[in-house]
């Protein structure tokens, strides 16, 4: 069974590193040179929107799985930044919306390769019933053995 390339972690992967790169050199532009803060020094500005993108940088560029997933939350920040532009700032609509689209295209590239990479490489988080499963077993030794823990072999 042939499996759609939209649905693969390879165009995943290129659509992040496509995005994400193009987010971290349009914000210092937008905040360097196309309309700077006239508050702040430029230096301050572009730490204060580069540099939060810098962080997760390296671990996507190697395809870390783990990595593209938490770099969402860093995501969320500039997702948000467009939306609350394109209210408040109507002269800047253009650079809100160009914001919007290359956050969307890192979001949803970056939230579907850790899903299809993790899944290649047998990462998954443990379901709820497993947990359960797990501390039902644990509790019934306890329980079995008259309220006492259980006996370590190591340490008889």
């Amino acid at each position: 069974m042939n499996t759609p390339f939209y649905k693969t972690a390879k165009f995943h992967r290129q659509l992040t590193l496509v995005c994400y790169p193009g987010l971290l050199a349009f914000v210092v532009l937008w905040h360097g040179v196309l309309a700077p803060n006239e508050f702040l020094p430029i230096w301050l500005t572009l730490v204060i929107w580069g540099v939060p993108l810098l962080f997760p940088l390296k671990g996507i560029l190697q395809g870390n799985p783990y990595t593209h997933a938490w770099a969402n939350f860093i995501l969320i920040f500039y997702f948000m930044h467009g939306f609350t532009t394109l209210y408040t700032h109507p002269q800047e609509l253009a650079y809100a919306l160009i914001e919007i689209v290359l956050t969307t295209g890192a979001f949803i590239g970056a939230t579907f390769y850790a899903r299809y990479r993790g899944r290649e490489l047998g990462l998954r988080l443990k379901r709820k019933k497993e947990e359960d499963a797990e501390y039902d077993k644990e509790m019934q030794a306890y329980v079995s053995n008259a309220g006492k823990l259980p006996r370590n072999k190591s340490t008889d």
